[in-house]
Parts: C-alpha cells; sequence; structure tokens
C-alpha cells in the first residue's frame, strides 16, 4: 500500500448560495453548510483511501460567521491524520461576496471517516506522510484530538 501526503487527496469544492439554500434571514442553513462539509471531506477521504467511506464522527464544528445568498462558497479538505482503517479530515469554508471579494472564513470542522472494502467491512488505509510544518501541526492537532475524544468517551461510559 502506497504511504500518501494530505497534498495526495485534497479537495477544493464551489458553491454558489441560491434562495433555495436560505433561511428567512437571507443565510445559508446549517445543515446545509454540513452537508458540503460532508461531500468534500468523504471526496478527500475516498480520494486517500481509494475506497467508498462513511461518515463516522464530525467533530469542533464552529460556524464563524453567517453565508449570505448570492455569496460564492469554497470549501476546502484535507487529510490531517490516518489510523489503520480511520481518517481524519479537516474542512474549512469560506464566503466570498462577487461584489467586493471580500473573502471570510465561515465555518471549520473536523470529520473522521472509516474505508470500507467491497464487502462494507472496514478496510486498511495508506499511511499519511505530512510534509510542511502546516501538514505536521494539524498531524499532531489530530492526534491530541483523537486521544481527547477517547478518554471523553471512556469517561462518559463510566458515568
Amino acid at each position: 500500500m502506497k504511504e500518501k501526503t494530505p497534498r495526495d487527496s485534497e479537495i477544493m469544492m464551489r458553491e454558489m448560495v441560491m434562495p433555495g439554500d436560505t433561511n428567512a434571514h437571507g443565510t445559508v442553513f446549517g445543515g446545509k453548510v454540513l452537508s458540503w462539509i460532508d461531500i468534500a471531506g468523504a471526496m478527500c477521504a475516498s480520494l486517500h483511501s481509494n475506497t467508498q467511506v462513511v461518515t463516522v464522527h464530525m467533530d469542533d464544528i464552529e460556524f464563524k460567521s453567517p453565508i449570505n445568498i448570492g455569496s460564492h462558497v469554497i470549501i476546502k479538505a484535507s487529510l490531517n491524520y490516518v489510523g489503520k482503517t480511520s481518517m481524519i479530515v479537516g474542512v474549512k469554508v469560506e464566503s466570498t461576496n462577487p461584489l467586493t471579494g471580500i473573502i471570510r472564513t465561515t465555518t471549520k470542522a473536523y470529520l473522521t471517516f472509516v474505508a470500507l472494502d467491497e464487502f462494507g467491512k472496514p478496510t486498511k488505509v495508506p499511511r499519511l506522510i505530512p510534509e510542511t510544518e502546516t501538514e505536521k501541526r494539524r498531524y499532531k492537532n489530530a492526534q491530541e484530538r483523537l486521544k481527547s475524544r477517547r478518554e471523553l468517551s471512556k469517561k462518559i461510559q463510566e458515568d
């Protein structure tokens, strides 16, 4: 199984906010943004694993600012960490006002995906080789996030 870098599976999607995507305030539904995040994350994980993937966890979702109708949206996904069969993907959403060119980060999230074989069972994924300082920082942060999540899960089950 060939090792891969985060750059090998980066995804950048673009959307335009239409009236059907928005609420009564003229801003995008949070569920719509989560859908875009999940799609971009799944595409990234699938590119890394060369398999079908399923979302098993969404973590640390932060809605920083609203996205207005007519905005152009950029969804960026990159692999942060890989386990035996699972992958943690970081997703960042940016909104661009096409009239002013102003770009804002609107949403960030971390998702965990599991790679599936042809029978729908978890399967091994290629090792991730972070190269840049940013990729190494993200890898380490993902390890810490995973450790914290496991500790919290264990604590909750004990109660």
